[in-house]
């Protein structure tokens, strides 16, 4: 086995995969462009709503997000907000109980916004009976028509979920204005683009829409993970569920500000993504003989590589194969040019002002710590069950000796 053999074979599995990740975003992004939806139809009839907002120590911006739902214009009678403050400061929490809500403090030893969801299902009062579910983040602010929107999408998508527009409420930063980038693009290819072509539209951490009887049915089936979004769509897969996607309903959702925040919550999103792929690839080839494309697709998009990392590996083989075989690096600068434009087609106009370039310029850098940051919390995850392991099997043997002595 010569290093030639050895350099062919790691060139063209690496390009296989990134080659497929670039052809899919191109798709789609081209797709997000050639449809977009009419004008929803108002509602002829109301609907009544729970808003659950999940908070883990995120202090005046529940207020914030709690203060921007209950003014709402949508008639109160029809809607109720819970709030599930895990860890907030008594201040906060007092600060909630003197508003209109329902407020919940469970005190869990390892906080999850799962959670803290099926705990706000399984505390409400049997007697209460609503049509739909509307999650929402700790930091996000609606406007005051709002609600009345979401009633009109309910009424005419005829479906049991519905996903609106997460726009970013900051751009003061480099990393919140490259996270928003991120969040749009996802936005074009994942949602506008999907629906465009026929396909459901993924899900967001937030901003999401559910039949209640199903949310209520299922959220329990979801284990204690923070990142809710995957295993829902996993669930709403199976069940044959379209996912709609409303572009023109906004929920103003707060960005992270720092490279450490950035790194820390792209690293669940991958972890998560990665359990979602794992969980769901045996119903792969089931969905594409039985036609379910929706299904298929969805598990596909769990297989594609990272944005950050995808770019950090074109990146670096573009710089390094030229010193190494030339003809090898031209099929990388055409993934590259081709992906920077399906990227460019993604991004709404309103982001590329003076500082797109040299935000995007950011990905390639950003991305190394994320890879790092990704790998240690794993590492420290699979310490943490060796040691788990290690104590239980301590406990055996104490239990075993205690035995023989009686």
């Amino acid at each position: 086995m010569n290093f030639w053999w050895i350099l062919y074979t790691i060139d063209g599995l690496l390009f296989a995969v990134v080659a497929f990740t670039v052809l899919y975003f191109t798709i789609f992004s081209i797709a997000s462009q050639l449809k977009r939806r009419n004008e929803t139809k108002r509602a002829k009839e109301q609907h009544r709503y729970i808003v659950m907002v999940a908070s883990h120590e995120r202090g005046q911006s529940v207020l914030a997000t709690v203060r921007s739902v209950l003014g709402q214009t949508y008639p109160q009678r029809l809607f109720d907000v819970v709030v599930i403050s895990d860890h907030e400061t008594d201040l906060t929490n007092m600060q909630l109980a003197q508003l209109p809500i329902t407020l919940l403090t469970p005190n869990f030893d390892k906080s999850s916004k799962a959670k803290a969801l099926q705990y706000a299902i399984f505390n409400l009062p049997k007697f209460k009976i609503y049509d739909a579910v509307i999650i929402l983040d700790a930091g996000n602010i609606v406007k005051p028509d709002f609600l009345n929107e979401v009633n009109d999408a309910y009424s005419s998508s005829g479906t049991k979920a519905i996903q609106v527009h997460l726009l970013a409420a900051n751009r003061d930063t480099p990393i919140a204005r490259l996270d928003n980038i991120f969040e749009e693009i996802n936005n074009s290819v994942f949602r506008r683009g999907h629906q465009a072509m026929g396909l459901t539209a993924a899900l967001c951490s937030s901003g999401c829409i559910f039949d209640f009887q199903w949310f209520k049915a299922n959220i329990m089936k979801i284990g204690s993970t923070n990142d809710v979004e995957k295993p829902l769509d996993g669930l709403l897969m199976r069940d044959i569920i379209y996912v709609d996607y409303f572009d023109n309903i906004f929920v103003y959702n707060e960005k992270t500000r720092t490279v450490k925040e950035f790194n820390s919550r792209r690293g669940h999103w991958f972890r998560a993504q990665i359990h979602s792929l794992v969980s769901n690839l045996r119903f792969l080839p089931g969905a594409i003989l039985n036609r379910r494309y929706d299904h298929a697709d969805k598990i596909i998009q769990w297989m594609l590589i990272p944005r950050t990392v995808l770019i950090s590996i074109i990146a670096v083989m573009s710089v390094i194969l030229p010193f190494i075989y030339w003809s090898l690096v031209i099929k990388w600068w055409v993934a590259g040019a081709l992906i920077l434009f399906a990227f460019a087609v993604a991004t709404p106009d309103y982001l590329v002002d003076k500082n797109w370039n040299r935000d995007f310029l950011l990905a390639p850098v950003i991305a190394l710590g994320g890879v790092a940051n990704i790998f240690t919390a794993s590492t420290n995850e699979a310490t943490d069950r060796v040691v788990g392991a290690t104590n239980w099997l301590k406990g055996l043997k104490i239990k075993k000796k205690k035995r023989k002595k009686y």
